[in-house]
């Protein structure tokens, strides 16, 4: 999926199809909004969770949580503040969630 939608040859453990081209166009929608879609490789998703010493329960909500903020319109590809700025969000949404359990 990753080499067909984004023209990179590698596999990826996270995938996202936005709706929406930015979130002032998300804010721009009236009641429920689909954001699109987020794909997990749960196979690389269970590798990945083994090497960092993680549940792949775990695993998977900081890619859910990845996608969604992708979603969302952050980037960490685009320069390292973005990269700052995504990594504190998903720090921050895993975080409330823990607290959830």
């Amino acid at each position: 999926m990753n080499r067909v939608y984004r023209s990179v040859d590698k596999t990826t453990d996270v995938l996202s199809f936005p709706q929406y081209t930015s979130l002032k166009e998300i804010k721009r929608q009236k009641g429920e909004v689909l954001l699109g879609d987020v794909v997990i490789n749960l196979h690389l998703a269970s590798t990945r969770a083994a090497e960092e010493g993680r549940s792949l329960e775990e695993e998977t909500y900081r890619l859910v949580v990845h996608g969604l903020l992708h979603l969302l319109g952050y980037d960490h590809e685009r320069d390292r503040r973005q990269e700052a700025l995504m990594r504190k969000k998903e720090e921050e949404l895993l975080r409330a969630l823990k607290e959830m359990d």
